[in-house]
């Protein structure tokens, strides 16, 4: 079984919450802080490095901007791929994205992936001014009318003119274009048929949030049925996994736990049962968490991210629950991804 890919995922946001979403024990955050845990992952070895694509989320809706972060980390990391978990169709035209990700990916020697959406949160683009349609089915098929429209301006070797969708350009010149050819590898997320069909029909990989074994499964199973639709082998496409890590000993995870649950602002919605695990009064985490955490020591993360890798993971996005400490993403590299190399 080929060894699967490790990327982290950096924390642009604070959010300590009673969810434990993403960054819990992150308190204030630190933009320096927060590119310095991006270059020591890959100093120690992560094969990928991935922002949020927000722009208001967490504590005081403060939120690095995705595509200003992974452009300054491509300029302070010189080998780990690089990309933006959902990026927002609308908020930058496709025809300037094209421009930026070709710029990108010339200036970091072919490093980026492209992992193309519609983003996930209608209150910010409401904020911001940007169009948003209610419609579901219209924002997946506008999002792929977009990539289609870079794809066109990728592969272009002069000006040119083209309508795709509510997007044209006349005359448009994108050079240089992406150093990987054909293109970067492009990936799309979550189960929207547009989404899956265009995945099936062009796209390199394709992405799940954090979710557990058996909805992976059926995830899969409709990405399977769409490849098969448009007479693509399923085998072709990167399949890649979003979840969050909690590693440690039983009495060190239960110390994290009580320490971030300490940090919710609001204590009433801490769910009891994590609350009782995190106080030793039961010896199990709730379902709540484990769905969406592979928590405990690193013999029991291996277990837990092997079952993911039969289910057919190649690639994994790690949010390490103790960030901005390096001790959960240290840890993960000396004990767990050696098991992975072995194999």
């Amino acid at each position: 079984m080929p060894r699967p890919k490790f990327g982290y995922c950096l924390p642009i946001f604070a959010n300590p919450t009673a969810g434990l979403f993403r960054t819990p024990a992150y308190e204030e955050l630190d933009a320096r802080r927060t590119l310095e845990l991006g270059v020591h992952a890959e100093q120690i070895g992560y094969d990928s490095l991935w922002v949020a694509d927000h722009l208001m989320l967490g504590k005081d809706e403060a939120i690095l901007e995705g595509w200003t972060t992974i452009s300054a980390l491509g300029g302070a990391t010189s080998r780990a791929q690089l990309g933006m978990i959902h990026q927002s169709h609308y908020f930058r035209s496709p025809a300037l994205t094209a421009k930026m990700t070709a710029t990108l990916d010339q200036l970091t020697g072919g490093r980026l992936i492209m992992f193309y959406d519609f983003g996930r949160q209608q209150r910010e683009h409401a904020a911001y001014g940007f169009r948003y349609p209610d419609d579901v089915d219209e924002r997946a098929r506008e999002s792929v009318e977009g990539i289609e429209l870079i794809m066109a301006l990728w592969a272009a070797n002069g000006p040119i003119s083209m309508t795709s969708g509510r997007d044209n350009v006349t005359d448009a010149v994108c050079t240089p274009g992406p150093v990987q050819q054909p293109h970067p590898p492009i990936w799309f997320g979550e189960l929207e048929p547009a989404l899956l069909s265009a995945c099936a029909r062009f796209g390199q990989g394709w992405n799940t949030s954090p979710v557990e074994l058996t909805e992976l499964e059926r995830r899969l199973g409709l990405l399977h049925a769409a490849c098969e639709a448009e007479g693509r082998p399923f085998e072709e496409v990167e399949i890649s996994a979003e979840l969050q890590v909690l590693i440690g000993s039983d009495e060190e995870v239960r110390a994290s736990l009580a320490a971030m649950l300490e940090l919710a602002p609001n204590q009433v919605d801490v769910d009891p049962e994590l609350l009782s695990f995190a106080r030793g009064q039961s010896e199990s985490p709730p379902a709540s968490l484990t769905e969406t955490t592979l928590i405990g020591p690193p013999e029991h993360i291996a277990e837990q991210l092997r079952r993911y890798v039969e289910a057919g993971v190649h690639h994994f996005l790690l949010w390490f629950l103790d960030a901005p400490s390096q001790a959960g993403m240290d840890l993960f590299t000396r004990e767990v991804i050696p098991r992975f190399k072995r194999e």
